[in-house]
């Protein structure tokens, strides 16, 4: 828990406020008392650095006035609200207006303490998030979302940048859970486009709804059509159409869509009007569109119109280097997600998740992220319980442990030299001495 965190206990009745005030500096924490809400809520702002404990029944605005105030400055903020015998309906009220938790009286300082705890818990996993997502906004712009210190997301993040502002179609390439989504977001975000990012799985829908949701129809162009409806194409006007596992398009489809990519017009089923559309158009694929072009089953036409760019993701066992730094962050934000701690990785969890073959890639590493916060068994980690936090190193001490477990076994089997390691780690030379000398090890002549 960070340290600057502190609790603001707002309690007009001053035998009470004095008690929860000693329980919880006896705990170490940090506590700031006033007596109304009126006087609360100056001192409370968006990203306000601790958790409220509130009365329900104050002078003035009640307890439960604070708790919306609270909710509506900041959902995230958690409000724990005090209560007093038959107030079960208020506290029930209060839950529901976004109140972290309630405490009924009388109740004793250990509950106070504990319930307390576990919100600047939470308060702290939520600080924690925002901020790492503004540095990684300030240093990255709209590509922050792309994590990984790989050369190769370092390079899928260094063409995102140069071709957002382009207008040429982009065709992403990848594995299923490769990050095929995040990527298109980036493009839009960074593409200066007015209009919304509108995605479409084409393997979702049977052809001739798949037909209808991208172009559109009108009244009565079909048994049930009661109503024009306007397609995805033309929904994303001024904005990113993303088509997901175009493979799996028909080509009747196919051909409406190349008319689409040429003309940039759409004609809704059943009409024969024409309507202009201005859409950057990103599709995604899973398949080696070109060998499907070539024994028939995908147009070449629509692939080499969508060929201008190509974005290729690599799988999560080509870039295992950065699976300890995507752990960290799905981590985060699950624990943020779930209000739960976030557990320690031990190094033996580490050494069977750098070793997995992550057939489900970043999306599997996530859920096993999920799984670990909420200490429930997963299918790469089985269901061996999360050592205490107490007994554990870091996880940034667990990965450097790894690393220099790594370095020194690749010299050792190629006879201290770096340059041989090196080609065997699949690392620049020059990065890694840097790491034998960061860990004192030993080398060759």
């Amino acid at each position: 828990m960070s340290q600057e965190l502190s609790v603001l206990l707002v309690e007009d009745d001053l035998p009470m406020q004095l008690g929860c005030l000693q329980a919880l500096q006896l705990a170490g924490l940090t506590v700031d008392a006033v007596e109304s809400a009126e006087a609360a809520r100056p001192r409370l702002t968006a990203g306000f650095p601790g958790v409220v404990v509130t009365d329900m029944r104050l002078p003035g605005a009640d307890g439960l006035s604070l708790v919306r105030h609270c909710h509506e400055l900041e959902p995230e903020l958690p409000v724990i609200m005090i209560t007093g015998h038959g107030d079960v309906s208020l506290a029930v009220e209060a839950m529901r207006s976004g109140a972290y938790d309630f405490i009924p009286k009388p109740f004793s300082p250990e509950v106070l303490v504990e319930v307390v705890r576990r919100a600047l818990d939470k308060r702290a996993l939520t600080l924690e998030v925002v901020a790492l997502r503004e540095a990684l906004a300030r240093k990255e712009g709209g590509t922050a979302r792309l994590i990984g210190r790989s050369p190769q997301m370092v390079a899928v993040r260094q063409l995102v940048a140069r071709v957002a502002s382009a207008r040429a179609d982009v065709l992403i390439r990848g594995e299923t859970g490769t990050g095929k989504e995040l990527v298109a977001q980036a493009l839009h975000d960074l593409s200066g486009r007015k209009g919304p990012l509108v995605a479409l799985n084409c393997g979702g829908l049977p052809d001739n709804l798949l037909d209808s949701e991208l172009f559109g129809h009108e009244a009565g162009a079909f048994t049930g059509a009661a109503k024009r409806r306007i397609g995805k194409i033309e929904h994303a006007h001024h904005g990113t159409l993303f088509l997901d596992e175009l493979e799996s398009m028909p080509m009747g489809v196919q051909i409406k869509l190349l008319r689409v990519l040429q003309d940039r017009v759409v004609e809704r089923l059943g009409s024969n009007a024409q309507v202009a559309v201005d859409c950057r158009v990103v599709a995604a694929t899973k398949d080696d569109l070109l060998q499907k072009a070539q024994d028939g089953s995908f147009r070449s036409d629509l692939y080499y119109r969508l060929n201008v760019v190509t974005i290729d993701l690599p799988p999560l066992r080509e870039r295992r280097e950065d699976i300890p730094l995507l752990l960290e962050h799905f981590l985060l934000l699950a624990a943020s997600r779930y209000g739960l701690p976030q557990p320690v990785v031990s190094a033996a969890q580490l050494r069977a998740l750098m070793a997995h073959h992550w057939p489900g890639n970043v999306r599997e590493l996530r859920n096993v992220a999920d799984c670990l916060v909420l200490g429930v068994p997963s299918e790469v980690l089985g269901d061996g319980e999360v050592p205490a936090a107490a007994t554990m190193l870091s996880l940034a001490e667990t990965v450097e442990d790894f690393e220099r477990s790594l370095i020194r076994e690749a010299l050792g089997r190629h006879g201290g030299s770096i340059t041989r390691a090196a080609q065997a780690l699949r690392v620049p030379k020059t990065t890694l001495a840097d790491k034998v000398r960061k860990y004192g090890l030993q080398v060759g002549g």
